[in-house]
């Protein structure tokens, strides 16, 4: 999966924030990637836990590796 910019992270809803959370890891292979990419996730992480995180409901619509 491909990690979005900074600017797509603020457009995204609670779903694909979701999908997001669940299914992103950083580059191991390229540290100045991975801390990038490290910044971007705790951005999603923010903004999906201040829409409301996770519902038993939205667990389920994302599932794993979707």
């Amino acid at each position: 999966m491909a990690f979005p910019t900074p600017q797509e992270v603020e457009q995204a809803s609670r779903e694909q924030l979701a999908r997001w959370v669940r299914n992103l890891t950083p580059d191991a292979e390229d540290t100045k990637r991975e801390q990038a990419q490290r910044k971007i996730i705790a951005r999603i992480s923010a903004r999906f836990d201040a829409l409301g995180g996770w519902t038993p409901e939205l667990s389920k619509k994302v599932g794993y590796g979707a």
